[in-house]
């Protein structure tokens, strides 16, 4: 843990979860994600992303060309054994906090990164001073150039990502406001209110307010009674566990969280109501996943990569990975992309790890499969004919 050290006029979005000394026991915040629902959805999601392969592309005359990768794109950290651990941590950390930071420690010939070790979400603190963001690791100033920061459930008006959770609380207003809620879900300082005691007849005036926490103070601490109106409402929270009482509130908690996740309930052996729906083959369950639950996610990783290379490069990443099919099918769809002249024989044999033949025009002939050359141009003749 480190102390927080803003400035005067900073306004504080990412504070550290310190524990001030008269706060009740605190859950961590990853207590939060100890429902194996969440554990599962979180894991299906980063073991997916992190094993597409990532490949670099520049555009030429509108044609994707495939180019060399940085070294960033193949060992980002000496940290990490590989890039699909990179990707796994920083996709756990993306799902669970809405956010992942790095330290850039290199940068190659094009100020590009060339080393990121990651952070721990409790050494980062973001705050915002005069308008411009400003990062901080274990309490000292980082410049933003050697920071890496992804974002993920973003809102206008927060430099940093929100949980799932908290995002499904701003959507669904079960707090006042999304801003509220993170200061609440980030522990607003280490130091969580226990309690919120509101008057829902009026709007306090200054100073009311002040003045009816000292008298509800006084009586609570002394174990008295307190003596309201009609008009006074009480309530206990914890911030710093918020999330779990979010879910906890569900009818289905497991349900619940399958779909702040974004992630088929029936993929993490999660009982749903209503009608199931049947695939003809696992593809287009596959299918369907990566198009209505990964595809946003992958998109907005694919374009915070691309800014690890110089422009007009850009990455993408190969989802065809998880399109994987069973053999019958595979051989079908190859030999139909063979007889439609889409992809040739070598390719295919290829993709079935097999040895290319020898010259593809040939392999079409011996499949039987005639390549028709254009008519050649008859020659100009030259004089007339006897």
């Amino acid at each position: 843990m480190f102390q927080k050290r803003d400035a005067p006029s900073s306004t504080p979005w990412w504070p550290s979860r310190s524990r001030s000394s008269h706060a009740s026991p605190i859950v961590s915040a990853d207590a939060a994600f100890r429902q194996s629902s969440v554990w599962a959805a979180l894991q299906l999601r980063a073991n997916l992303i992190s094993s597409f392969p990532i490949d670099a592309f520049r555009l030429a005359g509108g044609i994707q060309l495939e180019v060399a990768k940085p070294p960033v794109l193949s060992s980002p950290s000496p940290q990490l054994l590989s890039m699909r651990e990179w990707m796994y941590s920083t996709q756990i950390d993306l799902d669970r906090y809405g956010n992942c930071f790095g330290l850039i420690r290199e940068v190659d010939g094009n100020n590009k990164p060339r080393r990121i070790d990651l952070l721990a979400q409790a050494d980062v603190t973001v705050t915002v001073v005069k308008g411009e963001i400003e990062y901080r690791v274990k309490g000292e100033v980082v410049p933003t150039e050697q920071i890496w920061h992804e974002r993920q459930y973003t809102v206008p008006g927060l430099p940093v990502g929100l949980s799932p959770i908290a995002y499904a609380a701003w959507s669904l207003s079960t707090w006042q406001s999304a801003a509220e809620f993170a200061l609440e879900w980030f522990g607003n300082h280490g130091i969580t209110p226990n309690a919120h005691l509101k008057n829902v007849g009026k709007t306090l005036a200054d100073g009311e307010a002040d003045k009816v926490k000292e008298r509800f103070k006084v009586a609570v601490e002394g174990g008295d009674v307190f003596v309201t109106g009609k008009d006074w409402e009480f309530s206990t929270i914890n911030a710093a566990i918020a999330d779990t009482q979010f879910l906890a509130a569900q009818d289905n908690a497991d349900a619940a969280a399958a779909r702040f996740f974004g992630v088929p309930g029936d993929l993490i052996d999660v009982a749903t109501k209503g009608q199931a729906i049947t695939y003809a083959n696992i593809t287009q369950r596959n299918l369907q996943l990566l198009i209505m639950h990964l595809g946003g996610a992958v998109a907005r990783r694919e374009d915070a990569l691309s800014t690890m290379l110089p422009a007009p490069r850009f990455v993408k990443l190969n989802t065809n990975a998880i399109l994987r099919m069973d053999p019958e099918t595979t051989s079908r769809v190859l030999t139909s992309e063979v007889a439609g002249k889409i992809t040739a024989p070598s390719e295919a044999r290829a993709l079935m790890n097999r040895q290319p033949f020898t010259d593809e025009l040939a392999e079409f002939e011996a499949l039987g499969i005639t390549h028709q050359l254009p008519p050649a141009p008859l020659a100009p003749q030259i004089g007339g004919s006897k």
